[in-house]
């Protein structure tokens, strides 16, 4: 009986071990995987190339931050899948450079039947095993094939490896020639949306075979996204979408790849110190193979280019100091110029952190998808458009209304209605039309919008954008109504069409209550911009409305020589900071110039007018409310929360795009004349706001200069001021440099106190250049910060603020300059010294302006 039990026991055994999934298997061991191995998906095996700068096994990816989990026993299942890539070994954060089963991620309960291996058929595939072990089911493999077959065949008997390369590259050899055969299959000839030295972007002119890179979907999912760059047939490089409509972003003509684009790219990494002599760009093309390659000079250096989700190809270095990537090259720049970027029914901003907006009366599709960076999805309406079509689909009755939405580019693909040749006839065209989204009038041409709204752009780097061309948004009556209440700073204009008679009774009502509300109020000279700025979107508040929401002017936050500020609430619990002018002269100065120039614009970096009120000589200005006060109180005053390099070189940021926007993209110019610390007010997040145009003066378009009355404040004056001449925007750009200067110093540049032997050393700006020339710029910085700063940013903001402060306003750039400067994607030389800080330290005794 004991040999009975003996011998059942043994064939037990010998039955589990034939039916065991892929555990039998040996690990592989270094950089290679050979016939009889497998890579198991719960075993936390990896290949790891000779000179340990590559990895390859199975991963799991994470966001935000940018991470992954290299599987083991002992890892939790999650809901995204798991995928087989490669990725940089030794640095701590996790960078896939290629990933094989980007269309099939292996789900978590697969995970301990999953292997990598060499197939039977001389191919490596990933392959998931039956709980019994009779079939396989194939994930991926380098035939590219996917089914189901038994578990035995063997198709062919050829033996070969799996070799991780020193370059990245995963290469499938014979065994016989793992060290100099050619390769049988290798993933550089299929790149996903990364490219490391060495991969090649273009195509084989016999084959027709394209090296291409296609973006992914969404941080946590490498899948097939919406954008792909590659060459054509036609030898044109192309980066644009990826399905119809095929809408090129960028793109290069055949017969200059050779000459243009390649001077361009090794002219960019020469230029740029933290890439000159690392990199090798080339070109290759002849009869068979036409593409694009580059070579790393420097083994230890760690870079790839990427396809971003968003459509930009940007080139990335990894920065052994910060231990992150830093961003080389974008292309293109602005954000926002890449097809359909943000979705359906958005609005567009082009900064170094893009932003993608919804529309009024729109919300996110998805907003786990726009957190995990694919906002192709887009916005979807509130409440959906009243509209019912005729019975022979003709016309249609509608109650819907328009919201014009300047400073905006017109959506992708308009209509032209011929027969329109009003605006009434523009807006009846559209309302008639139940898929009609949107409409624009210009110039006595009427164009249409039928279904989605894509590439509406607001342009933060200062492209103008003419008032002609405003995009009317049709939206529901119901969410116009909401819209009014909920935000209760919005009365947009409704587009409507009334029989002739109703209209002409309609405007002498109008007239006449005009004429009622003048007479009552004796509000001098504002008539006129209260009527424009009430079809503008700003609130008419009641002397007593104000007056119970600030409860009697009770809690003042600040003044100035205008009148005092003072922190309000109104009944749906916003919280307002409201201006109360004093003075006749001056209080109707102030009044007209803040509502002329702000009311009408809207920008993210520019401070909120809600409203305003206009009885007798009570007038008042109603902003939102701005948590963290101002950027004097933070930077000056010893009691404020200590601003960190960050949220410094922010705020440096956020200024330059506000200024910017008033500058180059309103439908007139507006020149802020007293950007001061004081002006700067910070939100609960440390984000600023440009306020206080009480002396901003508006340029037509068709001129460059305005000769106006001395304004500003001392310190921050720019020479010209003084000369009497016209002035321009520079003017802000000066002050903007003073600004900088005090932003990394953390304390005023005139002091309070000086004498003439001590005046010049004192001087910050004196200071602050000869530092730079010196080479020395850490040392101007904050000493609160107690050397906690990126030193290259500090160089940078000292260089842009040097240059703005110049003397001769030509030499000074434009705000659209600085912005590109701040965000890295321009570089500015050594500025000189201006002549009257040269002055200063000629003649000590001579204080500065």
């Amino acid at each position: 009986m004991p040999s009975f039990f003996i011998l059942l026991a043994g064939a037990f055994l010998l039955f589990y071990s034939l039916h065991t999934p892929t555990h039998s298997a040996t690990a592989p061991n270094g950089d290679a995987l050979v016939s009889g191995q497998a890579l198991t998906a719960g075993s936390g095996n990896k290949l790891v190339s000779r000179n340990g700068k590559f990895a390859l096994s199975f991963f799991q990816l994470h966001a935000p931050p940018s991470e992954a989990i290299v599987i083991s026993k002992s890892t939790p299942a999650h809901s995204t899948g798991w995928y087989l890539g490669t990725w940089f070994n030794k640095i701590p954060v996790f960078t896939p450079v290629w990933v094989a089963n980007r269309e099939r991620p292996i789900a978590a309960s697969e995970l301990n039947l999953t292997q990598l291996k060499i197939s039977r058929d001389g191919n490596l595939a990933i392959v998931i095993l039956s709980n019994n072990a009779t079939f396989e089911t194939l994930v991926w493999s380098t035939s590219h094939s996917l089914n189901r077959t038994p578990a035995g065949t063997n198709r062919n008997t050829t033996t070969v490896a799996a070799v991780l390369m020193n370059t990245g590259n995963l290469a499938l050899l014979p065994e016989s020639s793992l060290s100099n055969g050619a390769p049988l299959w290798q993933s550089f000839d299929y790149p996903t949306d990364v490219g490391i030295p060495g991969v090649k972007l273009g195509r084989n002119k016999v084959t027709g075979f394209k090296w291409q890179y296609i973006s992914k979907k969404s941080l946590i999912d490498p899948g097939l996204g919406s954008y792909n760059l590659g060459i054509h047939d036609d030898g044109v490089m192309f980066l644009g979408p990826r399905n119809p409509p095929f809408v090129a972003s960028w793109s290069w003509p055949p017969g200059e790849l050779a000459d243009g684009l390649l001077t361009v790219l090794n002219g960019l990494l020469d230029s740029d110190p933290r890439t000159k002599g690392l990199f090798k760009p080339s070109y290759v093309n002849n009869d068979q193979e036409e593409y694009f390659t580059y070579t790393s000079l420097d083994e230890s250096s760690l870079s790839f280019a990427s396809l971003d989700i968003s459509g930009q190809v940007k080139l990335y270095l990894w920065s052994q100091a910060k231990q992150s990537w830093e961003t080389i090259y974008a292309q293109p720049s602005d954000f926002c110029t890449t097809y359909a970027v943000c979705g359906p029914f958005t609005v567009c901003s082009s900064n170094s952190h893009p932003s993608c907006e919804c529309m009024e009366a729109f919300s996110r599709r998805s907003p786990q998808d726009w957190e995990l960076g694919d906002r192709t999805g887009g916005c979807v309406r509130n409440t959906p458009l009243d509209c019912t079509a005729s019975s022979n689909k003709s016309t249609a009755s509608s109650t819907d209304v328009f919201r014009p939405m300047t400073c905006a580019t017109l959506p992708y693909d308009p209509r032209s209605v011929g027969n329109a040749t009003t605006q009434s006839q523009c807006v009846e065209a559209c309302l008639s039309d139940c898929s009609c989204t949107g409409y624009s009038f210009n110039n006595s041409i009427c164009s249409v919008w039928n279904g989605v709204l894509l590439n509406v752009n607001q342009d933060d780097d200062g492209d103008t954008v003419f008032p002609e061309d405003v995009l009317y948004l049709r939206l529901a009556n119901k969410d116009y109504l909401q819209s009014l209440v909920r935000n209760n700073n919005k009365t947009e204009p409704r587009a409507f069409i009334v029989e002739t008679i109703i209209a002409c009774f309609g405007l002498v009502m109008l007239v006449l209550l005009l004429l009622i509300w003048r007479n009552k109020f004796k509000c001098r000279g504002t008539l006129v911009n209260i009527i424009q700025l009430n079809g503008g979107g700003i609130i008419a508040f009641r002397y007593t409305d104000l007056v119970r929401a600030t409860k009697n002017f009770s809690e003042r936050l600040g003044g100035g020589g205008f009148g005092s500020v003072f922190k309000g609430t109104l009944d749906d619990r916003t919280t307002i900071a409201v201006k109360r002018l004093d003075g006749a002269r001056q209080g109707e100065k102030q009044f007209r110039a803040e509502v002329s120039s702000v009311g009408l614009i809207q920008h993210k970096n520019l401070v909120k007018l809600i409203g305003f009120c206009c009885e007798g000589d009570k007038r008042m200005l109603v902003y939102e409310h701005m948590t963290n006060g101002s950027l004097d109180a933070h930077l000056f005053q010893c009691n404020s929360i200590i601003l960190n390099w960050s949220t410094r070189y922010q705020i440096a940021t956020g200024i330059a795009r506000g200024l910017c926007y008033l500058h180059q993209s309103c439908r007139e110019c507006i020149i802020h004349c007293d950007i001061k610390p004081q002006n700067i007010l910070l939100d609960a997040s440390f984000a600023p706001k440009i306020a206080d145009f009480g002396m901003a003066a508006i340029v037509g378009r068709d001129f460059s200069r305005v000769l106006t009355t001395f304004r500003g404040t001392a310190g921050y004056l720019a020479p010209e001021w003084l000369s009497g001449v016209a002035i321009t925007p520079k003017v802000d750009v000066y002050s903007f440099g003073m600004v900088l200067l005090e932003i990394l110093s953390g304390r005023r540049n005139s002091p309070e106190v000086y004498t003439s032997n001590s005046y010049h050393a004192s001087y910050f700006p004196v200071q602050a250049i000869n530092k730079l020339h010196e080479g020395d710029v850490g040392s101007l910085v904050d000493p609160q910060l107690q050397g906690d700063f990126d030193l290259t940013e500090v160089d940078r903001v000292c260089k842009i603020a040097c240059w703005c402060i110049q003397d001769n306003e030509d030499h000074r750039p434009t705000m659209a300059e600085v912005v590109r400067c701040l965000e890295g994607l321009q570089e500015l030389d050594m500025p000189p010294m201006p002549r009257i800080l040269a002055a200063i330290i000629e003649r000590p005794d001579v204080p500065s302006v």
